[in-house]
């Protein structure tokens, strides 16, 4: 058994990755500051999926799984707070997942930049001082983000790569072209784990994920165990928003002509690949990065995928293109290394087809939230400081 510390036990990936370690036999604590709350209430938005209170989802996932959680509410920005937690448990894993996790979000304005940058890069700094204050032994399982990398014309390696320069020859961390500056606080926090590792000894699995979707995990048995799900310009990721906005009979929109690509995991698998990763630790000094995705498309083929899904339970959508409010690459080459985790035994649960079956099942019982929270859906932020000016296609019976 392990003793695991989750950061961001709250969030979308957070509760269900700490309902299935606490499941399979690891003890598990959390902390977080309900942040993702109050930030996706402050663009106008809310989960779709109703979601209890944390003191009621580890009343109700004792009751249906026979295990505890253990719960400290608090901020990671807070030194001592952390500090404490990390004297009390003694952590033998620590998982990362409590940063702002929104490009959108970022690119707001100064203020909510600012916030970020502050937010993950000190936050991260102090999660790393206290680990070699106080538990230089444990494992850091962070999360970044496949956006660290950028579109680079070059295939992706994970982490590391062999340079050849003036002839010699060296391994070096490939080059990062973060695209937001939520992204370019990921990349700090690489370098700065990259830093812990070789300078301080401390061993830390650096997780460079893709997009995550989906509604379901197998610990989520009954309706007060649900995780959140998100579907606003900020904190929608693009599958999670397309099958909000199919449910609604809202056109499926597009950032530019769709052409974009990247890598995306099904949320039971990303959970499966964290799960991995805690239970096969770093070594002593060693910093290692694992890219985790399961499949790579483009923009445009998911919405495809998502509107067929839509038909086969009677919802005809369409599909719009709106200007890209992001300054990205259209066309661009995307390929990507992930066979660390593979070699670990890491096999994808489902076909994604499978899994956008469930999602539009489950979001059809919450259509009014969504529909009451449709403004927050099409894009406002854009990279270059302006606001784009589009004109939704509205639910049928909605009225603007």
């Amino acid at each position: 058994m392990n003793n695991i510390l989750i950061l961001g036990i709250d969030g979308y990936i957070g509760w269900p990755l700490a309902m299935h370690l606490a499941s399979i036999g690891h003890r598990v604590s959390g902390i977080d500051n309900f942040a993702r709350r109050r930030n996706v209430r402050s663009v106008g938005s809310a989960s779709a999926i109703p979601i209890a209170d944390m003191d009621e989802r580890i009343e109700v996932f004792k009751r249906q799984h026979g295990k505890n959680i253990t719960f400290y509410e608090g901020d990671i920005l807070d030194y001592e707070f952390l500090a404490d937690v990390m004297k009390k448990e003694h952590p033998r894993t620590i998982i990362h997942l409590a940063e702002q996790p929104s490009a959108p979000f970022s690119m707001i304005d100064r203020p909510h930049a600012v916030y970020t940058q502050h937010n993950n890069v000190e936050g991260t700094l102090n999660v790393l001082y206290a680990m070699k204050e106080i538990v230089p032994e444990a494992h850091l399982v962070k999360l970044g983000t496949m956006g660290e990398y950028g579109t680079p014309n070059l295939e992706i390696p994970e982490g590391f790569f062999e340079v050849e320069y003036k002839g010699r020859r060296d391994v070096l961390p490939f080059p990062r072209q973060p695209g937001s500056l939520y992204h370019l606080s990921k990349v700090h926090d690489s370098a700065n784990c990259l830093f812990a590792c070789r300078v301080w000894g401390l061993c830390i699995t650096d997780i460079m994920q893709g997009v995550v979707y989906g509604t379901r995990t197998r610990e989520i048995t009954h309706e007060r165990l649900a995780t959140r799900f998100d579907f606003d310009e900020s904190f929608g990721t693009v599958i999670n928003r397309y099958c909000a906005q199919a449910v609604i009979g809202h056109s499926l929109t597009s950032y530019g002509r769709g052409t974009q690509r990247r890598g995306f995991i099904d949320l039971v698998d990303s959970i499966q690949c964290l799960t991995i990763a805690t239970e096969n630790p770093a070594s002593k000094g060693q910093y290692r990065v694992f890219n985790q995705l399961d499949e790579v498309y483009s923009i445009m083929q998911l919405a495809r995928y998502v509107a067929d899904a839509a038909k086969k339970i009677g919802l005809d959508v369409k599909i719009d293109c709106l200007p890209n409010p992001r300054v990205e690459k259209e066309e661009h080459y995307y390929s990507v290394q992930h066979e660390h985790l593979k070699n670990l035994g890491f096999k994808p649960t489902r076909k994604i087809t499978e899994t956008l079956d469930i999602m539009l099942k489950d979001l059809l019982q919450y259509r009014q939230r969504i529909i009451e929270k449709r403004d927050a859906i099409l894009p406002k932020t854009r990279w270059m400081g302006e606001i784009v000016s589009v004109q939704p296609n509205m639910p049928t019976g909605v009225t603007a």
